[in-house]
């Protein structure tokens, strides 16, 4: 196919108008030509800036060469040396402000679609039955995993790879973490995405047990004491909802996104045959303006709201992905920027009725480095409203490190952890992701776990030796 070298190859979508009706995935992704069109475009640097900015470090140029020369078995092979979830990351990852944000191609043209080619490929191997190989033999060497989210997966997959025996403990009754119960349908398709990834960590020899709460099912102190792992990966995520400690936040109608996500998600309410409670709500506000809100949005929307974004800076400092936003604009979502709550509205009968907000306007920059939100008198007035969904950012469950002896937290609740390798303050147990970082994103969480699983090995095989 004709292409111009400075523009991304296009990715089909759905329409607007039809999309914002289902729960089908929005993006449609690349065929193979259209995959070898893109690919051609890099530049195949030598020293690849790309690789730098990726935080699992894939050999992007590698694989991007294979599929631009049809062996996407290969490609697939270069990834999977660096990522356990290429399919997820393909569609989720933040590549704008990561690899691609570092193409070179980037400097005088639009940068290569580094995720959609890692999806492209994901997606390939999948529908061709490649996964990766179960080593030969195991070391004997027992290590906990606690979470199946992104950060536990990662560190499981490659510790597995190694010959370790690894479980993983999974609170709730699916695993997956926040790819099954926080990311929608429609962003990550779970039976097609997200179970096959799950399934080839089970391939590599990981076994996991679902509906183990840690901290009440059992201890880390029990699992290293009395059950036989030598060390503990804690990778749990954070789930615990933070809220604005406005008035009218108890009334009905009021959900934290992760309780209204998880109920359309992994509870499936937004399937007619599932019978799931879940106020979807007539008019709707989502406070905040991350990648959680875009997607609570974006799934009020689908289950026949009206939706507004209300959130307090401008629209250059939402934090959500400029992909997630352009999609919301053109699904119909409206943003009311520069909008404070001060007050959820209440009827007679213990049900939000409306919000009452302050406009703002920006000032100096705050320890952030945005310009703090300033709130303008008189400016207050009041939205109609059903369905009030926070999204605010989450922590870390307190549950872990107050059931486990000698783990320290900070004062957000985060377990003390070492970047470089997931080291805490108790010897045999390591953590990465949100439950050391608070809420970020998936690929950051990999990254963690990848560390963890080095400093495990590393951790194993010195304690091996002496």
């Amino acid at each position: 196919m004709d292409i111009d070298v400075l523009k991304k190859v296009p990715v089909r979508e759905q329409e607007p108008q039809v999309r914002a009706k289902n729960f089908e995935e929005v993006c449609l992704g690349y065929n193979m030509e259209e995959a070898q069109a893109e690919a051609s475009r890099c530049l195949k640097c030598k020293n690849a800036r790309c690789v730098s900015g990726c935080p699992v470090a894939i050999n992007i140029p590698g694989f991007i060469k294979e599929v631009q020369d049809g062996n996407v078995e290969e490609a697939y092979r270069i990834i999977s040396e660096s990522s356990a979830l290429p399919a997820v990351c393909g569609r989720v990852c933040p590549q704008e402000s990561q690899c691609e944000g570092k193409c070179v191609r980037g400097v005088k043209g639009e940068p290569i679609s580094i995720g959609k080619l890692e999806r492209f490929t994901a997606d390939w191997a999948r529908e061709n039955g490649i996964s990766p190989k179960k080593p030969e033999s195991t070391n004997g060497k027992k290590v906990a995993v606690i979470g199946s989210g992104p950060s536990g997966v990662t560190c499981a997959g490659d510790l597995a790879k190694l010959g370790y025996e690894v479980t993983i403990f999974e609170a709730l009754h699916e695993p997956g973490g926040v790819l099954v119960y926080g990311i929608p349908e429609f962003r990550l398709p779970k039976e097609k995405v997200v179970k096959p990834e799950i399934e080839n960590l089970t391939k590599l020899g990981v076994k996991i047990e679902t509906n183990v709460v840690i901290g009440k099912s059992t201890t880390i102190d029990e699992l290293m004491e009395e059950e036989g792992f030598e060390a503990v990966f804690v990778g749990s995520g954070a789930g615990l909802p933070k809220f604005m400690g406005i008035p009218g936040e108890n009334a009905n109608g009021v959900f934290s996104a992760n309780e209204y996500l998880t109920r359309s998600n992994l509870m499936k309410a937004f399937q007619d045959g599932y019978d799931t409670p879940i106020v979807a709500g007539t008019k709707v506000a989502v406070v905040g303006g991350g990648n959680v809100a875009m997607d609570a949005a974006r799934t009020a929307l689908r289950l026949g709201a009206e939706v507004h974004i209300v959130y307090r800076r401008s629209e250059e400092e939402l934090p959500a992905r400029v992909e997630e936003v352009h999609h919301a604009k053109e699904e119909g979502i409206i943003f009311d920027l520069l909008t404070n709550p001060v007050e959820i509205l209440v009827d007679e009968n213990g049900w939000v009725k409306g919000m009452r907000c302050i406009r703002m306007e920006l000032g100096e920059p705050d320890a952030s480095g945005r310009r703090r939100p300033v709130e303008i008198p008189g400016s207050e007035f009041e939205l109609e409203l059903d369905t009030v969904i926070m999204s605010l950012g989450t922590s870390p469950n307190p549950l872990i490190s107050s059931t486990t002896s000698g783990l320290e937290i900070n004062k957000h609740k985060c377990i003390i952890a070492e970047t470089s390798n997931g080291q805490t303050s108790k010897e045999g147990v390591f953590a990465g992701g949100d439950a050391v970082t608070g809420a970020a994103t998936v690929i950051l969480a990999m990254e963690a776990g990848k560390a963890g699983a080095r400093g495990i090995h590393e951790y194993l095989s010195k304690k091996a030796s002496v």
